[in-house]
């Protein structure tokens, strides 16, 4: 069996349902051969974003694989790899490698070298009969600790070369989870249970752990509130009466409000690392962060203790000493605290109504997202965003659900993320509406895979926010805007998408709003990707650098 042969032989053992890429790596032959569905991309890092959409949804029990060529193949999908390691996103990428006698030889681009900073393993396979060992290495490290990429790299000699191995002997790497310290779980049911006013903070590792049931057990045993990272958004369902939402760069008020008067914050499945596109922790609060990374404990925000272990496992062992402690009908503050997040939250919505059902034109985005929600069934809803002004107007108003109903990011912001992130969650979830948010200077980045997922039959919903600007931007580019019109772009992407053989409509009118949604969704359901263009005011959600924000 040549090597390319069974590296696919392996994948199909292990469950990999797509292979996405971009020609010519051996691998993508050979798996087509091994019946795997093959999927190729208009441009590596959008098909990066797909294999990271495949991982995120499915809290990876499906790791998400994408093949590139060597060379300018690596060299193009090193941001799609990037972005996953920003995110702790656990993927496997096959960059295609030279012949061995010139890997190292300059210009060449050696992915082992290059992309050892974005990657949690990387290993180049010389020896062909070591391929099996190889592989069965990158699976380990995507299914266990802190999850991110993973990359095997296999020159161009290496692939046609016959190994004397059987796929029956193939061995599948388990997923192994690791428990915090005992001692520690009882002196944070010790502090939690004492609080006066517990908020719980919950990031993505609740997602990847399945934890959510376990985080609502522990927000109602401790009668607490909760908020979540962008990351960790959908980890606890925002209609429930102790949900603050989600905080980026643009925080709704109850976050702020809870966060600033609380006396003890509980980090569960977060690293509180330093970001411009999270929430400021505030100063002076005890905390106690739980998260599978101990790297995470004290790297930005100091704590009062921390617990190193799987989110599910901490909560599970949290909740049973929780109970042993606090009295068995709870203390009685419950209603209070309910009443509470009722009250700061419908203040907040009555200053925000306005905005968010206006009937002005160029339509305010916020028009949009009000109403795209009320069009769309949520609960069965992916939603993502795209970096920039969506990210930032939709996060705070989307309400999702259910667990991974909303793929919030950003680490790291590339523009054009929220497109392949879309397509890929609709592979993994096809029984989902999934949708990407992007704005116009987005879909100049990765808009020439919308034509992908016309032909490769992913009939997904873009929804983009046209304002004939980089908005965001007019602040700190006022000089070069108003001389050289740098802020200005301009296209007809409803007409691009139709171009390409998918749904495409312009929506001028926002009372067209909700009527445009239900004709872009039945496209979807007839398999027809579809793409909406609103066209909107040149409105920005607030300053562009917050200081000391935390995700």
């Amino acid at each position: 069996m040549k090597v390319s042969a069974a590296v696919a032989q392996i994948l199909k053992r292990e469950g990999v349902e797509f292979v996405i890429g971009y020609p010519v790596n051996h691998i993508i032959e050979s798996a087509a051969e091994a019946d795997i569905r093959t999927i190729i991309v208009r441009q590596e890092r959008t098909g990066l974003h797909m294999a990271d959409a495949v991982s995120r949804v499915t809290s990876g029990r499906k790791i998400g694989v994408f093949a590139m060529q060597m060379g300018p193949g690596a060299e193009n999908g090193f941001g799609g790899v990037a972005q996953a390691y920003a995110d702790s996103v656990p993927i496997i990428v096959f960059p295609g490698g030279y012949d061995r006698a010139i890997s190292s030889v300059r210009p060449n681009f050696n992915a082992v070298v290059s992309y050892q900073s974005i990657t949690k393993w990387i290993e180049q396979v010389n020896l062909p009969a070591e391929t099996p060992n190889a592989i069965r290495r990158a699976f380990a490290q995507a299914r266990n600790g802190r999850p991110r990429p993973v990359a095997v790299e296999i020159p161009w000699d290496v692939m046609d070369i016959d190994i004397d191995w059987s796929p029956a002997s193939w061995v599948s790497p388990a997923r192994t989870r690791s428990a915090p310290d005992p001692d520690g779980v009882r002196e944070a049911a010790r502090i939690l249970a004492g609080a006066a006013r517990p908020v719980i903070y919950a990031g993505q590792g609740v997602h990847y752990a399945e934890a959510w049931p376990q985080l609502r057990q522990l927000a109602e045993l401790l009668e607490a509130p909760v908020t979540t990272s962008l990351q960790g958004k959908s980890a606890f369902p925002e209609n429930h009466p102790l949900s603050l939402g989600s905080g980026g760069r643009a925080v709704p008020k109850p976050v702020r409000w809870f966060l600033d008067r609380s006396d003890v914050i509980f980090g569960i499945g977060c690293s509180f690392g330093a970001t411009g596109y999270g929430v400021a922790m505030p100063k002076g609060k005890t905390v106690v962060h739980a998260t599978l990374d101990p790297d995470d404990l004290n790297l930005n925000v100091p704590i009062s203790l921390g617990l190193a272990g799987d989110a599910a496992l901490t909560l599970d062992a949290l909740i049973a000493e929780l109970r042993s402690i606090l009295p068995a009908g709870g203390r009685g503050r419950r209603a209070a605290v309910e009443a509470e997040v009722a009250k700061v939250h419908g203040d907040w919505m009555r200053e925000w109504l306005p905005k968010l059902t206006s009937n002005e034109t160029p339509m305010t985005p916020y028009r949009v997202i009000h109403d795209l929600m009320e069009a769309v069934d949520v609960s069965n809803a992916i939603i993502t965003h795209d970096a920039g002004s969506p990210r930032d107007q939709l996060s705070p108003f989307w309400r999702p659900t259910s667990p991974l109903g909303y793929l919030g990011w950003g680490k790291s912001t590339q523009l054009g993320y929220g497109l392949g992130l879309a397509m890929g969650a609709k592979l993994a979830r096809p029984d989902k509406l999934c949708i990407n948010v992007m704005g116009d200077a987005a879909i100049g980045f990765t808009g020439m895979d919308f034509e992908t997922a016309v032909r490769e039959r992913i009939p997904h919903l873009t929804v983009v926010l046209n304002n004939f600007s980089m908005a965001i931007e007019l602040d700190v580019m006022p000089v070069s805007g108003a001389k050289f019109g740098s802020t200005d772009i301009s296209g007809n992407y409803a007409d691009m998408a139709k171009a390409f053989g998918g749904y495409g409509e312009r929506v001028t009118d926002p009372a067209e709003i909700k009527a445009a949604v239900r004709r872009a969704v039945a496209a979807t359901e007839a398999g027809q990707p579809a793409l909406l263009e609103f066209i909107t005011s040149k409105e920005q959600a607030f300053s562009l650098y917050p200081v000391g924000s935390t995700d």
